[in-house]
């Protein structure tokens, strides 16, 4: 039998699919060819089967490093329901067992032995190279101190292609930016492993976020349609889990809290009513999920911010798993912001958190399309706008951005691609600071081409070009800024830049529908609801609304909500949050 037949013949028995997902081929083969790899496979994506079809093929056992214990005996129940020979080897197994484990090793009686990373230090005197055929390491970007869930006991697993250079080492992992992905590579020392990125881009969610204000009233609203419907409901606290949990019951619908501080037997009791469809919600610190497999979730609330963008992504892939239309809802406020720096005070690698915090804010307050902006995080450059996020639904304004994003990118280029966001602000803004002197920064020719534009308009034009994947950070290297493929078509082919518009100044128009004089004032008014919302939401004003959809309903006079709904830069969403005190305000002033 042919290596092709053989390949899909055991697909077929022991998988029970017909055919290869995206990129699932190409790395099965690297490995059945002993190359080193590194694969960045979204949630869902089918990478277990990866190193699982391998290891069928290959003479010898696959060593899988997972940090999940929990996990590992379903991980083996499952296998060994697929006629496939496995175990595993952990801190949870007797000594008695763990040297039974170690027995059918020697004896290749298993094709597949996960390994908790902690535990491989007591394996490793036991292994051979004619008894392994490859090292398999799950959930690599553990391994990085850029990566979102640093675990110190990953750094050992650099040795491994040390100890057994001729045996291929596969890194796996749902998410990690470029920075991470580097590091991966490097700490495995395998600089030279091909690179597998598969496609981040989950059309069927569509991508929503809203000021963090009156939350459990706008999560009641959402699920009024959605009683039957699967969903998962993030917090940061055990008690806020508990909390919303029991108002969401007092309200009719079946919810149940999860978090570390329940006993195993009740959380394994809570995970398995979600997976059999007999409790609809679950609301739960971000343990909940890890490894659940639940095809039918719809939809994913975070009622707080994530502390970075891998977290983030990672909890919205738990929704529409089976290709349908799944929502998600992340509610932003400051506040969530001062909380998660808190948490990462004296963390060993604090420095890296606050960064990746800092891109999960810039994410949070984006106002262009949030796809983009998700899919650049991870590498993957795209231009067109989604057409399926809050963004690109209920757009702000618009202006033509090009010459500003040249000026800006031209700043980038000619500073190296060396200096981070802040310096490259000064520059463009002809700053006349000690820093920029030094480096003498003021000679180039870009150096106050932007003087015109306050330093913090200059700034938050800077984060939508990264949003908008023109621009890419370099966490790992200091925060600099770097020019991506679509940076270069618009320094050198004029493709055309919209930047939205941060705040409007509108001339004042002749009325068509009322007397000026009636309206005097109307628009102060406006400015002074739209402060307070912007206070109690810890959100710029122009968030809200623009100093231009101010103006239109001063023109408007809106008196009813599909007249509000004609205003400009009023959508659906903010006609839901704003519209009821919007209106009210405009007939308390002309009862005046």
């Amino acid at each position: 039998m042919s290596a092709i037949a053989n390949k899909t013949t055991l697909l077929k028995k022991h998988f029970g699919f017909d055919t290869f997902r995206p990129n699932q081929e190409a790395i099965v083969n690297d490995l059945l060819a002993k190359k080193d790899l590194l694969a960045i496979m979204p949630t869902g994506g089918g990478k277990s089967l990866c190193f699982q079809l391998p290891a069928l093929m290959m003479q010898g056992t696959a060593i899988v490093v997972s940090p999940l214990i929990a996990l590992m005996k379903d991980q083996v129940d499952a296998l060994q329901a697929n006629g496939i020979s496995a175990a595993f080897y952990n801190s949870s197994q007797s000594a008695s067992l763990q040297n039974e484990v170690i027995e059918q090793l020697y004896n290749q009686k298993i094709k597949l032995l996960y390994v908790a990373p902690e535990s491989l230090n007591l394996l490793l005197p036991n292994l051979k190279e004619e008894h392994i055929c490859l090292f398999a390491i799950d959930e690599a970007h553990c391994i990085s101190a850029w990566g979102h869930d640093f675990r110190p006991a990953y750094t050992q697993l650099g040795k491994l292609k040390k100890q057994f250079p001729k045996i291929p080492v596969a890194a796996f992992t749902a998410t990690a930016d470029v920075a991470t992905q580097d590091d991966i590579a490097q700490q495995l020392q395998i600089p030279s492993a091909k690179k597998h990125l598969a496609s981040f881009d989950r059309k069927n969610l569509f991508l929503e976020v809203r000021p963090g204000t009156q939350r459990l009233p706008q999560i009641l609203k959402f699920l009024k349609n959605k009683k039957e419907e699967s969903g998962i409901i993030y917090c940061l606290s055990r008690k806020n889990t508990e909390k919303i949990a029991q108002k969401l019951v007092e309200k009719g619908f079946e919810a149940q809290a999860y978090h570390a501080g329940l006993s195993s037997e009740k959380r394994s009791e809570i995970q398995d009513d979600f997976v059999n469809d007999r409790t609809p919600i679950i609301v739960a610190t971000i343990a909940f999920g890890m490894g659940i497999d639940k095809s039918n979730v719809r939809w994913v609330i975070h009622y707080n911010m994530p502390k970075n963008i891998e977290g983030y992504y990672q909890e919205i892939g738990r929704s529409g798993r089976d290709g349908l239309p799944s929502n998600t809802l992340l509610f932003y406020s400051f506040a969530d912001v001062i909380q998660l720096r808190q948490f990462t005070e004296d963390s060993p690698n604090q420095e890296f958190q606050l960064a990746k915090l800092d891109r999960m804010q810039q994410y949070s307050e984006a106002l262009s399309c949030r796809r983009i902006a998700l899919l650049n995080y991870f590498g993957e450059h795209v231009a067109e706008d989604c057409g399926n996020c809050d963004n690109c639904k209920t757009p702000p304004q618009f202006f033509d951005g090009t010459i500003l994003a040249q000026k800006i990118c031209s700043a980038v280029y000619r500073l190296k691609e060396q200096e981070p966001i802040n310096m490259v602000v000064d520059v463009l803004r002809g700053s006349k600071n000690a820093q920029v002197f030094s480096k003498a920064y003021q000679k180039i020719k870009t150096y106050g081409v932007a003087k015109d534009v306050a330093w913090l308009d200059v700034q938050q034009y800077v984060i939508q070009l990264i949003n908008q994947g023109v621009l890419e950070i370099r966490f790992h290297e200091k925060g600099r800024l770097l020019l991506t493929p679509l940076a270069k078509e618009i320094l050198f082919n004029g493709k055309k830049v919209k930047l939205a518009t941060l705040q409007t100044k509108v001339k004042s128009v002749a009325k068509e529908t009322v007397n000026q004089a009636e309206t005097e004032g109307l628009f102060d008014s406006l400015k002074q609801l739209r402060l307070s919302i912007a206070k109690e939401e810890n959100v710029p004003a122009y968030v809200v609304f623009s100093d231009a959809a101010l103006r239109d309903m001063e023109k408007r006079l809106p008196k009813t909500e599909s007249e509000f709904l004609e205003v400009s830069g009023v959508g659906e969403a903010k006609n839901e949050k704003y519209g009821e005190r919007f209106l009210q305000a405009i007939e308390e002033f002309l009862k005046d």
